[in-house]
């Protein structure tokens, strides 16, 4: 039998791209964004002058779901609430940019490496079975 902490981790792992919502006067964006993951921290790449960004530096809280597969009704995903930080330590950055290098549209010297600490992840649709859910201790 399988725990929560490795089925979520098999999705994190199966899957790169998922849906990320912000929060900007009181009303939610979402966008589908690239990420890759150390444990259940996320990491992705965006450009530091988006409106995401704006919204996020107001906001760093963010809510994602991650790897819906579209074969329909049913189908195990994760919503991920999260803490959402630039990360400014060069080497770990460099490391998340050779990553995201291919995917990149635009000036990669306007790229930030944001990183999103889980503070809540919910396992959801197992087979009509009730969410499952991991806390986490850094939770603000």
């Amino acid at each position: 039998m399988t725990s929560v902490r490795e089925e979520i981790l098999a999705i994190l792992n199966r899957e790169k791209i998922g849906t990320m919502a912000t929060v900007e006067n009181g009303k939610p964006h979402s966008r589908y964004m690239t990420f890759q993951h150390k444990d259940f921290v996320l990491y992705t790449v965006t450009n530091q002058h988006s409106e995401k960004m704006a919204e996020l530096r107001k906001n760093p809280y963010v809510h994602i779901l991650y790897g819906y597969d579209n074969g329909g009704f049913g189908d195990t995903y994760v919503e991920i609430e999260g803490r959402l930080t630039e990360v400014e330590e060069e080497g770990l950055k460099n490391k998340v940019a050779e990553f995201f290098t291919s995917l990149l549209i635009g000036n990669q010297d306007d790229m930030v490496t944001l990183k999103i600490e889980p503070l809540r992840m919910r396992l959801m649709n197992k087979k009509g079975e009730p969410p499952k859910e991991l806390t986490f201790s850094n939770e603000a």
